[in-house]
Parts: structure tokens; sequence; C-alpha cells
């Protein structure tokens, strides 16, 4: 058994000291983890008593500090602000000589890659855009869940191993993200994540109008095996009434959605009618089935035309 003492983090080499700007709920956490890597987090910026509380729970004797302050403690600064406050804070901050030639300038935006900091970059800076693909709740917890979570990552080359050894040091796995492909990757992940909370919150509302008493456990086993099937095999793993072509089912479904949820009409219609064209496009329905689901996707969502340009009401399934 190797009883050799290992080196505290706070001895490694070449430590950076750690600024956030912007206590939401990806700033502090991610300072968090970059102290457990040895860096040293030395301010933070925050308004609200919400961000206050964070900071002080995940950064504790950290001190709150204005944004151009922090920017004159720290070596590495962390600007988590939401994406459309970001190119107005980065001008601010340039513009007013908050930013040292030779300072890390990361920001954690999905939209946006290096390009942002442009006005930074001129001010000596060296620019990184850092973009943890995962839920942020604020709390210690996300720190453990940085391990082994995806980083979308952007930075002049010269710098992008830089960039990708800091997402190492907290845990994550880097991906390299193009410039040009920043907001489609945004898209993508906004599409899974964020959808997937609009889709189950309402699949809870449903269950507990239906009389179920504890729709989150029905629902867990059933969520977790679909989203496990379909990070295995993607549209493969399509099943239902939508991709079976049981058209009568899906039009029960829309009747009740309108009594009982008619504010969730739409978005089932629009599933469904993707779905529908997935399913048709992997081979999994057929087309003789798909035509009169697609009628009642149609009449459902008060006659609209379908994606393909038909108005539903000729032979065409697609």
């Amino acid at each position: 058994m190797n009883t050799t003492p290992q080196p505290d983090p706070k001895d490694r080499p070449a430590r950076l000291t750690v600024g956030v700007v912007g206590a939401g709920r990806v700033g502090p956490v991610l300072a968090a983890a970059l102290q457990l890597a040895g860096h040293r987090p030395v301010a933070v910026s925050g308004v609200s008593d919400a961000s206050r509380r964070r900071a002080a729970d995940l950064l504790p004797d950290v001190p709150l500090m204005t944004p151009a302050e922090v920017l004159q403690r720290a070596e590495l600064v962390l600007l988590t602000v939401p994406d459309d406050a970001l190119p107005g804070l980065v001008t601010g901050l340039a513009e007013t000589g908050a930013v040292r030639p030779g300072q890390l300038i990361a920001h954690t935006s999905g939209r946006y890659g290096a390009k942002v900091l442009d006005p930074a970059l001129r001010a000596g800076a060296l620019p990184l855009a850092l973009h943890p693909a995962m839920t942020f709740t604020g709390t210690a917890v996300d720190v453990q869940r940085l391990a082994g979570c995806s980083f979308g990552v952007t930075a002049p080359e010269e710098l992008r191993l830089a960039a990708e050894a800091l997402v190492i040091e907290m845990g994550g796995e880097p991906e390299w993200i193009a410039e040009d492909r920043r907001p489609l990757y945004h898209a993508a992940l906004a599409l899974g994540a964020n959808h997937l909370v609009t889709l189950v919150a309402q699949s809870l509302e449903l269950l507990r109008t239906a009389g179920v008493g504890a729709p989150d456990r029905m629902l867990g086993p059933l969520l977790g095996a679909a989203l496990d099937n379909a990070l295995r095999s993607g549209d493969a793993a399509l099943t239902g009434p939508v991709a079976r072509g049981d058209a009568g089912t899906v039009a029960a479904h829309i009747v009740e959605l309108r009594a009982h949820a008619p504010q969730a009409v739409a978005g089932y219609v629009a599933m469904a009618r993707a779905t529908a064209d997935r399913a048709l496009d992997h081979g999994l329905l057929r087309p003789e089935l798909a035509e009169d689901l697609l009628g009642v996707l149609a009449d459902g969502n008060g006659g609209t035309e379908r994606t393909d340009g038909t108005d539903g009401t000729e032979g065409d399934a697609r």
C-alpha cells in the first residue's frame, strides 16, 4: 500500500487567482471546482441577495466586490452572466480599463464563442469560451456533477491547451466547438435539456389531473429507460402511438388535452409531427398509416400546413 503523502493541490505550480463576475448558479460552482484543483478564488461579484448567499455558501471567505475590482485581483476571470448581458459587460470592462494584459478571461455562455471577447482581447486579455453542458442548481452538488461533464470549448488555437486543461481540472471533458457553430451547438442543447424539463413538468401535471398519486414515481423509470434507449439507439428507440401510426389513439389524446390542458395541445401536436417525420424517415412508421395520423395532427393543430407543404388532405404521407 502506498503511504507516500499526496501533495496539497495548493502547492501545485502555476496556480491561478480566480475571480467570478456574476454569482448566478454557474460561476461559484466552477470557482469551487477550480479551488479543489488548487486554484485560489479571490473575489466574486453579485447583485441579488440570492447570488450573494450562493457565493457565501460555495466560496466562503471570498470577498464580494464590484466587477472592476474582481478583474483587478484575479488572473483568471469567469464571466458567468446571461447571454444577452455578456457583450455589453465585456465592452464595458474593456473600455473602463479593467482588463489587464495577459489576464485569462473566460465566459460560460453556450451561444457565444471567443469572438464576443474581442474587446478584452484588444486590451491584451486571453479569451476562452468554456460552456458546461449541464443544468445547475447553484449548490455544492453541482461540483460533483461536473465529473465527466462535457464542456463546449472555443478559443484561439494558441490557447486551446490552456482552455482544455482548465476544463479537465474542473473534472470536465473538453469538446472543441468551432466559433461559427456555437449557436447551433447551443440550440441543440436547449432543444434537448430545456424542452425536456417543460415536457416532464407537463406530464407530471397531466398525471396528477388523471388521479395518479405519485406521478414522479411513475415517470421516473419510464423516462429513465426512454433516455437511455434514445442515447444508445437514436431514432430506433421510438415507441408509442405516433411511431406505430395509431391515429385513433392520437386523436383521443388531443381531445383529452383540449378538455383538461388546452395549453399543452400545441406542444403535443408539434412533437407528434416531428416524431412522425423521424419515424417515417427511419422506416418505423408505414406510409399508409402515416396518412391518417398526419391528418389527425393537422386537424388537432387547427388545420395548419404540414412541414412538407401539403395541406393534410392529399395522399402524400409526408
